[in-house]
């Protein structure tokens, strides 16, 4: 029997008013899990740029996993998508911020940043700054089972949320939080939430703490995604 070949493609929502350089953010992204992985065809597509997503899904064989690097299962991942791939033999596996070592990565992406300046846990403050959606419920319960997680794993920080679409707002979680405070965006890529709402908020909050890249950025995240593909094709 033929074994199928291993293939993914790896989407994400991407900007709409400015589609190329998410698109080429992905790009790279898929680069670097295809290194980890040089059994694999691995492709990227953001839902923003137009029909990329429906001409990559045209190279993938029956039986291709979509890894989805968003942060919630909601209207994109649970409509959006699959509508888009109709047609086609995908499996879409969960989206990154349903992985469960996620939180773990995130951890330890903290601690270093705390051993860095010489925090202590007891002495700092967390504000994990999610989407939230006037819509619906499931961006702003991702963000809040996402901060229930890293406050098992750190349990001496303060951890507190700010959303961007509905409260609580991230200029109200911001205030008055000090110096030893650090913000990290629960987003998957670096778009215009990241480039200008959350920094917006802060600075309207007088927030005076570290601003940290997107979660999606860290450095550790292609060998998550490598892992997560790898572990797909055992339940096949």
């Amino acid at each position: 029997m033929t074994t199928p070949p291993k293939q993914a493609l790896i989407v994400a929502h991407g900007q709409p008013s400015d589609p190329e350089p998410p698109e080429l953010w992905l790009a790279d992204f898929a680069a670097q899990v295809a290194a980890l992985l040089p059994d694999w065809t691995i492709r990227s597509a953001t839902i923003a740029k137009p029909e990329t997503l429906e001409n990559q899904a045209l190279h993938l064989s029956d039986d291709a996993v979509v890894f989805p690097m968003f942060m919630a299962d909601g209207w994109f991942v649970g409509r959006v998508l699959p509508r888009r791939l109709k047609g086609h033999n995908l499996r879409i596996l969960p989206p990154l911020g349903f992985h469960a070592e996620l939180p773990p990565l995130a951890a330890a992406l903290i601690q270093d940043h705390l051993s860095a300046q010489d925090w202590a846990e007891s002495e700092t403050h967390l504000l994990l700054a999610g989407h939230g959606s006037a819509k619906g419920d499931k961006a702003a319960l991702s963000t809040r089972n996402f901060a229930g997680s890293l406050a098992e794993l750190l349990p001496e920080i303060d951890i507190v949320q700010g959303l961007i679409e509905e409260s609580p707002f991230i200029f109200d979680a911001a205030r008055d939080l000090g110096d030893r405070a650090m913000c990290l965006p629960f987003f998957a890529l670096e778009g215009g939430h990241c480039k200008f709402d959350i920094p917006q908020a802060l600075d309207a909050a007088g927030f005076t703490g570290l601003r940290l890249p997107p979660l999606g950025h860290a450095a550790a995240l292609p060998a998550l995604v490598a892992q997560a593909l790898k572990e797909s094709r055992k339940n096949t």
